[in-house]
């Protein structure tokens, strides 16, 4: 069989051996054209997705700059699901570089609710979304008796999120009597400006970021934007943001994430899954780190009498009667309870000494000054 002139040059090699039409300028154009068909945002989507997911001897990576483009343009709705979905997943792969999550931080920052506390200092809490699903939480009561006691507490969360889809803190919150969901941020930020305490949910206030939630669904693992939930607060003003982390490489990000965005008092917690409730089986790992200084404090419950596994999930009934029951001093929660308000309460100041925070915690907790301020907030 005769092959044509240009196929033929192929056969032999040549360096012009394309067939009519294809070129290498013509090819050159042809991409342009479908990049073209794109158009502007999704096709520059497209070189961003390109680096992140290149492989392990390719990949460079984001700059900070391209970081905070790609998650505005996610956050923005920019980009279709295809993208989104192969973005999160070849980022969760690779993993992100601190130099990413400042990014991506700056760009939650930018277009997230925005809470405040003019001359208070706030205690801010970034958990998991996914919630709990294997020990009881504690920092809904943690929250109650430390706003309680003027010291103020900025929450934020959303319904059950994938993978995890374990309980929430708006649910158990609910279970107390205090709803959270359907707020305008404009009487969230009422709520705490009277009572000290707000619970910022996503699909409320941040309906961008709720947006991600079905392709976060779809592709079945943790994106690094969970990662970034624990590194954000709608907060804005002075205040110390304690973060809770599972795994060592978490927190290291951490640190080098939020010094670049500036953050001046952080507190990293090595918690019960994941979150800022600080066990009492075992030491408590968290780490200080102010203007950049970072100094790890090992915190140790037997040292104060205090010892004894943690306690199960079993049901959300049950954790209602546990969790009343701790808001007085008594019942199975009130160990923890008490362990966790001492130690917050000298991470803020509050005392100068952690054994001082410790019998203030105990005396808060039998004054019932957090059942007080949820039957204010209960309808």
């Amino acid at each position: 069989m005769e092959l044509l002139p240009s196929l033929q040059n192929a056969e032999t090699g040549g360096v012009g051996a394309l067939a009519a039409g294809l070129d290498p300028g013509c090819l050159a154009e042809r991409r342009i054209q479908r990049q073209l068909a794109l158009g502007p945002e999704r096709a520059r989507f497209c070189d961003l997705l390109g680096k992140v997911g290149s492989g392990e001897h390719t990949s460079t990576g984001l700059s900070r700059e391209e970081a905070r483009e790609a998650i505005d343009l996610m956050l923005g709705g920019r980009v279709d699901d295809a993208q989104l979905a192969a973005f999160l997943i070849a980022h969760r792969i690779r993993r992100p570089t601190p130099q990413e999550l400042t990014g991506m931080l700056e760009g939650y920052r930018a277009i997230g609710p925005a809470l405040h506390t003019p001359g208070r200092r706030a205690l801010c809490f970034s958990v998991p979304y996914d919630g709990r699903n294997r020990t009881a939480p504690l920092l809904p009561l943690l929250a109650l008796v430390l706003a309680a006691e003027g010291v103020p507490v900025v929450l934020h969360g959303g319904e059950p999120m994938p993978v995890k889809y374990g309980i929430t803190l708006a649910e158990l919150f609910a279970a107390l009597g205090i709803g959270w969901r359907g707020l305008s941020l404009v009487d969230l930020q009422a709520r705490l400006d009277r009572h000290g305490l707000a619970l910022s949910h996503q699909p409320d206030h941040f309906d961008a970021a709720e947006r991600l939630v079905p392709i976060r669904a779809a592709i079945g693992k943790r994106p690094p934007v969970a990662s970034l939930e624990l590194l954000w607060t709608p907060h804005q003003g002075e205040r110390l943001l304690v973060s809770g982390f599972v795994h060592p490489p978490t927190e290291s990000r951490a640190w080098e994430a939020l010094e670049a965005v500036g953050e001046a008092d952080l507190l990293t917690v090595k918690g019960l899954e994941g979150s800022t409730d600080l066990p009492t089986s075992r030491a408590g790992i968290t780490a200080r780190m102010r203007q950049g200084q970072v100094e790890r404090i090992l915190l140790h419950p037997r040292d104060h009498g205090i010892s004894g596994a943690e306690q199960g999930w079993h049901s959300l009934e049950q954790w209602r009667a546990d969790a009343l029951a701790a808001l007085r001093g008594e019942g199975p929660l009130a160990e923890a309870l008490t362990w966790n308000l001492g130690a917050y309460l000298w991470f803020a100041g509050r005392l100068s000494t952690l054994p001082e925070a410790l019998d203030q915690a105990r005396a808060l907790l039998l004054a019932r000054s957090g059942e007080r301020l949820r039957r204010e907030l209960a309808p």
